[in-house]
Parts: structure tokens; C-alpha cells; sequence
């Protein structure tokens, strides 16, 4: 009923407007990461240009050089990553400044191994609000999980965790894994709104933070790291979909289990009784 996957979530820090620099880091990481063989390996939120999205939102004078900094889904970053992907043989996922015209979009790219790109979303909640004249920070208008080779899964970036409007939304989409990468809260209460989304919904949570990694596989913390540029590796155990097939499987496998189950609890209340009489049963 669940698919095991190898998951790596790494907690980078870019250095702010230094895009090669970053590139050069995450390239180095991401080799680093597939040294322990995962099917993805997710990193932080606008990792690539270094989130400097909100020196442009305190001074709008920076939009323009917002602009210039943001990566076109075909630039030539994307497609460096996507060739990297293709070579290390492992899903690669990562936030950056997307530029679509005159836009820009915080955005999160899914890579599959093939070097294809599977799925992007963008965040739909911004903790600083959005207004019509930020061109530079546009906020997602769909919530939409994607295809990969792992199953469907579903982005949320950084302060889209705490809704959990978002995650469900995407589960109902059909993702059976969330991935999130952030530049925020490090905080015991976001850690609980993490391992929250994956109990609503019954899914495993990856996330990559600066300064913090969490991954969440069955509703309970399995893998967690303090400090930035820390890899983290861990299996998760992705849901499969619903199915009248998958459910008289699973009812099978637990009549199976039933007639032992119930034989051993009745061995224990009749050795219980026969200690005390009196006792009920618990």
C-alpha cells in the first residue's frame, strides 16, 4: 500500500544576487547529496538567485534588478540543472526567481532524472502580500500537483506550509508526496505546521530550509537537521492511490492477521480473569 522512496533535503544558504556563485554551490551539493544514492533531492527557497525578493519589496527601485537576476524556465541555469539531473541519474527540486515577460514569480522546479521537467508551481501565499504594481514578486493564481517518476506530487514554498487549505488542495490533486522549500520560520511551531500537513493528509513532507531540514513519512518526524548547508537523507513511504482493488488487498492482508490478533488478546483476558475475576477486560 506505500511506495518506499530515498528522499535528500538539503538546508543551503545562497548568498544574496551572487547567481553563479549559488549555481556553483548547488551543483556542488547536489553531487554531494547523490553520493547516497536518493530519488530526489530537494533544496530551499530561491536558492539560485539567493531570495532577494524582499530587498526589492522594501525598496522598489531593486524590481528592475529583480528582473535582470530572475531565470527564464528555459534559461540557461534550468538547463544546466536539468543536464545535471540527467547525469547524477535523481530527481532534482529547487526554488528560484522565475521570469515570465515582465514578471517575476517565486517559483519551485521539479527535474526528473531523464533531465525532463516534470512540474513548477508558484506561491500562492506571500507572508509580505502583493500588490498590482509588483511586477517583481507576482503571486501564484493554481494550485496543482504534477507527474513524476516517484508518483504525483505537490509544491508548497515557505509560508504556503501554514495553510492548510494549500496541502489539501494538492492532495486532492492527487499528490501523495509534498515538497517544501523555504527561507523562513525555523521555529518549533513550523516544524509542527510541517509534520501537521502530513497528518491531515495522510502523505510524506520533505522539507528544505535554510538553517533546517524536516522529513515526514506516516505522520511522525523521521529524519530532521539544525544548522545550514546540512544534508539529510531519509525514506519516506508514499501512499498509494485509493482503489477498490488496493482496499479488499489491504482487507485481506488484515482478516489474515485477525484470527492470530484475537486468539492472543483472548489468551491475555483469560489469563487477566483468571488473576482477578473482577478485572475487566481493558
Amino acid at each position: 500500500m506505500y511506495t518506499p522512496v530515498r528522499v535528500a533535503a538539503i538546508s543551503i544558504k545562497p548568498t544574496p544576487w551572487a547567481k553563479d556563485a549559488n549555481a556553483d554551490k548547488m551543483e556542488a551539493f547536489f553531487r554531494e547529496a547523490a553520493d547516497g544514492e536518493p530519488d530526489l533531492v530537494l533544496t530551499t527557497e530561491g536558492v539560485l538567485e539567493g531570495y532577494v525578493v524582499m530587498d526589492a519589496v522594501m525598496d522598489p527601485e531593486k524590481g528592475g534588478a529583480m528582473l535582470e537576476v530572475a531565470e527564464p524556465i528555459d534559461g540557461p541555469y534550468i538547463a544546466r540543472f536539468r543536464k545535471l539531473a540527467k547525469s547524477l541519474g535523481t530527481s532534482l527540486a529547487f526554488g528560484f526567481a522565475e521570469r515570465i515577460d515582465r514578471d517575476v514569480y517565486n517559483t519551485a522546479v521539479f527535474i526528473g532524472p531523464d533531465g525532463e521537467i516534470c512540474g513548477k508551481y508558484h506561491k500562492v501565499q506571500l507572508a509580505e502580500g502583493a500588490h498590482e504594481s509588483w511586477y517583481f514578486n507576482r503571486v501564484g493564481k493554481s494550485l496543482r500537483a504534477f507527474d513524476t517518476p516517484l508518483g504525483r506530487a505537490g509544491f508548497m514554498i515557505c509560508n504556503d506550509r501554514w495553510n492548510p487549505l494549500i496541502a489539501r488542495t494538492l492532495v486532492l490533486d492527487g499528490a501523495r508526496l509534498l515538497l517544501i522549500p523555504s527561507y523562513g520560520d525555523k521555529s518549533k511551531r513550523q516544524n509542527e505546521a510541517v509534520v501537521a500537513r502530513s497528518r491531515e493528509n495522510g502523505v510524506p513532507v520533505v522539507e528544505a530550509n535554510v538553517g533546517v531540514n524536516l522529513i515526514v513519512s506516516k505522520g511522525e518526524q523521521v529524519a530532521y537537521a539544525w544548522g545550514n548547508d546540512r544534508i539529510t537523507t531519509a525514506y519516506v513511504e508514499m501512499p498509494a492511490f485509493p482503489s477498490t482493488s488496493l482496499a479488499r488487498s489491504s482487507e485481506a492482508e488484515y482478516l489474515a492477521r485477525q484470527g492470530p490478533e484475537m486468539r492472543r488478546r483472548y489468551d491475555e483476558t483469560a489469563r487477566r480473569l483468571a488473576e482477578d475475576p473482577t478485572r475487566r477486560p481493558a
